[in-house]
């Protein structure tokens, strides 16, 4: 079951300058229960982007750079498909991002775990469009604004169409 996470906002923006444009702790506290004991697959910008090697977690970086080193629990490789034959023993598999990975990754993965922000923001990179005849929407949560988090939010749980 190989799983995208994203938290994109309402013009599926994702980030810009290498950074998000929100801070949602719950967000955060979700990625982490959702992610702990698996692979994460992501490109090199992200991982450069993390503060620190994520704990409880095998860090797969996709980069074009044949020399790159990354220290940690971490594996270097340089295509999606190298990735995720170095995830196959993970059951879940999650890809994290960014949106260059995203757009490759959409077509290969069974399932999409996004927080859809509820505000439109300005941004360099993108979550892709979600097909809703290639994905069926399948669980909704919403969650309001409030002194931790500027932003109402929605956790959405899409599953591939067969």
């Amino acid at each position: 079951m190989i799983t995208i996470i994203a938290a994109a906002a309402e013009n599926n923006a994702l980030g810009k300058d290498n950074d998000l444009v929100w801070h949602l702790p719950d967000d955060f506290k979700r990625f982490k229960e959702l992610t702990s004991d698996h692979h994460i697959i992501m490109g090199r910008k992200t991982f450069e982007s993390l503060p620190k090697v994520l704990p409880d977690r095998t860090h797969i970086i996709i980069t074009r750079r044949e020399d790159y080193k990354a220290v940690g629990n971490c594996i270097v490789v340089h295509s999606l498909e190298t990735a995720l034959k170095a995830a196959q023993s993970d059951p879940q598999p999650f890809i994290i991002g960014g949106g260059e990975i995203y757009r490759l990754a959409i077509g290969v993965a069974d399932k999409i775990e996004l927080t859809r922000v509820h505000t439109t923001v300005e941004a360099d990179t993108f979550f892709p469009e979600i097909d809703p005849k290639k994905w069926e929407l399948i669980a909704k949560e919403h969650h309001r604004a409030d002194d931790r988090h500027k932003y109402s939010f929605s956790y959405l749980t899409y599953l591939k169409r067969k």
